[in-house]
């Protein structure tokens, strides 16, 4: 049993990833059904329309589900306080600090568990009192660093002393099995669920997903201290094309404004921002997500239970 499961009273240990325009509170709810731990992405929502979702997921799972907020939303301060009121069992952050929101947290019987790129901001989230932290390698969809989820786990789990998740290019139980041999409690994953079943997004996304190979996605906005990983496209190629003529934040922006809904609810698979981790290559049907959680544990058992048979 990982801390993962102990600690949260779940199946697998297992996280959905909180994407954007994504992770709606019906999908989180069917991710805590199938045994893993389902959450809501915050991002693009304000505190009323969080709440709504909140109640959805409530409605339709009395199993664990978190939130993930991302702090640069501009109602970051109401959707803190709506966390707390709520008693969200698991709330995940990303894009700064949680620390000011921490005690009320806490206090709700939240247990927090902040996403880092970095070392060096793991420490700083363990210091503000995280219970976990979730190591990203730059293999994921959407918003990236640039160490690899192979480099960054064994340094993070030899750095703090409480547990990390792995996420960020794990989309089988091999990977899961890899990570864990590198001291990870549990993953998060949310490239592979996008061909689910249950994933809401538009069935062009889901079969651009599937229909990738290995180096379909590209990173783009890294000129301006943006990197977003996402699949190739038209609006990519026009993308790296300014980038490389200098053009500025503001005007790349021209190019991305609603491009991730266009994606997500338009099916626009030409224009839209089809955020997708590196492993899209490996996805090759749309299964139901408790296939995929339980697929994804039995092949790592099998592959640990062979790794054991060759060391002896």
């Amino acid at each position: 049993m990982s801390w993962l499961t102990e600690t949260l009273n779940i199946q697998y240990p297992i996280i959905q990833g909180g994407m954007a325009n994504i992770a709606t509170g019906a999908f989180a709810a069917a991710v805590s059904n199938a045994g893993a731990l389902g959450l809501i992405g915050s991002g693009g929502m304000n505190a009323e329309q969080l709440a709504e979702e909140i109640r959805i997921a409530k409605e339709n799972t009395d199993k664990p589900f978190g939130v993930n907020l991302m702090l640069m939303n501009p109602d970051a301060d109401r959707i803190a306080q709506l966390l707390a009121d709520e008693k969200i069992p698991v709330i995940t952050t990303g894009a700064g600090n949680p620390g000011k929101y921490m005690e009320k947290w806490k206090a709700a019987g939240s247990i927090v568990i902040p996403v880092a790129a970095s070392v060096a901001l793991a420490k700083r989230m363990v210091r503000a009192g995280a219970d976990a932290v979730i190591a990203e390698g730059t293999e994921s969809g959407g918003h990236v660093g640039e160490m690899t989820t192979m480099t960054l786990v064994p340094q993070m789990v030899d750095a703090l002393d409480v547990p990390v998740i792995a996420a960020g290019g794990i989309a089988d139980g091999r990977q899961m099995a890899a990570v864990m041999a590198l001291g990870a409690s549990g993953i998060q994953v949310g490239t592979c669920l996008l061909a689910s079943e249950e994933c809401p997004i538009h069935e062009n996304y889901k079969q651009a997903i599937i229909e990738a190979g290995d180096n379909a996605t590209v990173v783009t906005g890294r000129s301006v201290n943006a990197p977003v990983r996402v699949l190739k496209n038209n609006m990519t190629r026009t993308y790296l094309k300014k980038e490389r003529e200098g053009a500025d934040r503001m005007e790349l922006e021209k190019y991305t404004l609603g491009s991730l809904r266009r994606a997500v609810f338009d099916g626009d698979t030409r224009d839209g921002s089809l955020m997708a981790g590196q492993v899209c290559g490996q996805l090759t049907q749309i299964r139901p997500l408790a296939e995929i959680f339980a697929d994804m544990c039995s092949q790592r058992d099998a592959v640990i239970s062979g790794l054991q048979e060759i060391l002896v």
